[in-house]
């Protein structure tokens, strides 16, 4: 029932009975490692059956998927442990134990499990969760059993809100083997003999960046520095060129005063790649200057407003304030009609990553072709990608950074990139696939072009298809 991993977390959740023993274990990593599964085992299989009258709380994520997910894993595994499940949530043992599932949707959820009394709490996804908020948890781990140890178990991935205090609490003391109170558990899908094949090689063997580090390896370390690790500029800054007038553009604006007003201009072509083709960008201007400026940048494209699919900008441009126009009414006003972005940080930034692809996995791995590039005359949007950094908070997303008082650094023109790439997958352009490598060289082999697409030489590079006339 438990692979060798899963057993030594259970052998350590044992260590919790001994006067001197831990009080948290935490198991997990990468994904697809059988965090949930070995956490089902443990609490349902081996605590609630060792001891009679055991009152478990777990809390889980809620969702349609985590709900399937729990009743496939409780059939498989509970098939032949005598419980009752209730529509409450709870599981019933004869011997009088029980677990109380509790899922949540964000923080405040968990209030209505606070104030009552758990011999056992487990918590799912914990990064998900502020330290604040497992602190408040925490005051809940108490019994009146003289022969019980309270203790809490913990299973996640990298990254979240709750990174840091993961990291902290459980990885540090790991690595340094001075683990006092707590005990960690890596776990990674190689640790996992019944996930499929498939699922390892067609899904996280293919990650990029931080992605492949976090989801793959279970490498607590990614909130440290270069979020666009695999971005290079010999490979994703190409030369301008006229675009062929039939391929699809649309457009984006970061509204800014103080900071920059950023705006890119973004085509499609016949290949499915994402072109950054103009860029506009000012400070203390105001919006009718902006607009003229991006009519001027439409033009020298050949484009007008009209011709765009759709202009995206952030929800600041939106926002009533008083009795006056909102920003995006009063480009309207000039000609340029916005439209709400999709604003997910994490999702963007995310977007954006596997875009780019990866041509030096290394590691063994094949090359993952990208499918984002960026016209050299985008100069501010270059220099800003290469400086971006994970939020050590929330690894996942990109640090907010302003300029400073000369309009130098910032992630104004990247926010930009991000709302109109977010575009691209909404609207259904295709992200990165592997690419293969020529045997024995290192050199990439040439992908063949479509007649109104793009493609790659010998050497890796982008090759943009042949000028219309």
């Amino acid at each position: 029932m438990l692979q060798a991993t899963q057993l030594r977390a259970s052998a350590l959740a044992r260590l919790c009975d001994l006067p001197n023993g831990p009080t948290e274990i935490g198991y997990g990593g990468a994904r697809g490692g059988g965090k949930s599964h070995w956490l089902l085992v443990q609490v349902a299989i081996d605590d609630c059956q060792r001891r009679p009258g055991l009152k478990v709380l777990v809390l889980r994520k809620v969702g349609k998927a985590n709900k399937e997910n729990f009743e496939d894993l409780r059939t498989r595994l509970l098939g032949a442990t005598p419980h009752r499940y209730t529509q409450q949530g709870h599981l019933l043992f004869p011997n009088g134990s029980q677990i109380i599932l509790g899922h949540f949707k964000n923080e405040g959820d968990i209030d209505a499990y606070l104030g009552l009394e758990y011999d056992v709490i487990a918590i799912e996804e914990a990064t998900t969760l502020s330290s604040s908020k497992v602190d408040a948890i925490r005051t809940c781990l108490r019994t009146s059993k003289l022969d019980w140890r309270p203790r809490m178990y913990f299973t996640t991935n990298p990254g979240g809100v709750g990174h840091t205090w993961f990291k902290d609490r459980f990885i540090v003391p790991f690595k340094r083997r001075n683990e006092t109170t707590t005990r960690f558990v890596p776990a990674t899908i190689d640790d996992n003999a019944f996930v499929n094949e498939e699922y390892k090689t067609e899904v996280l063997d293919k990650l990029v960046g931080w992605q492949y580090k976090a989801w793959r390896l279970g490498d607590w370390d990614i909130a440290a520095g270069q979020y666009f690790t695999n971005f290079r500029a010999d490979v994703h800054v190409i030369p301008a060129y006229e675009c062929p007038i039939e391929w699809d553009a649309w457009a984006a604006l970061d509204y800014g005063f103080t900071h920059f007003t950023a705006s890119h201009l973004f085509r499609k072509d016949g290949d499915g790649n994402v072109l950054i083709t103009a860029e506009h960008g000012e400070r203390k201007w105001l919006p009718e200057h902006h607009a003229s400026s991006i009519h001027a940048m439409l033009g020298r494209h050949n484009l007008t407003v009209d011709r765009l699919e759709t202009f995206v900008a952030g929800a600041d441009v939106f926002a009533k304030r008083g009795y006056g126009l909102t920003i995006a009414e009063t480009y309207d006003q000039y000609g340029i009609t916005l439209s709400p972005a999709n604003d997910d940080r994490v999702n963007g930034w995310g977007e954006m990553l596997t875009r780019f692809g990866d041509v030096e996995p290394g590691g063994g791995r094949e090359p993952i072709e990208p499918k984002l590039f960026i016209f050299n005359t985008c100069v501010r949007l270059i220099e800003q990608i290469p400086t971006l950094e994970h939020n050590p908070h929330k690894p996942e997303d990109v640090l907010k950074i302003d300029c400073d008082e000369r309009g130098r650094g910032g992630d104004d023109f990247a926010d930009c990139a991000r709302y109109g790439v977010m575009e691209a997958a909404h609207r259904g352009v295709v992200s990165s696939e592997p690419f293969v490598m020529s045997t024995p060289s290192s050199h990439l082999v040439a992908k063949p072009r479509s007649d109104h697409g793009s493609g790659f030489d010998n050497f890796g590079r982008f090759v943009p298809p042949p000028r219309r006339r």
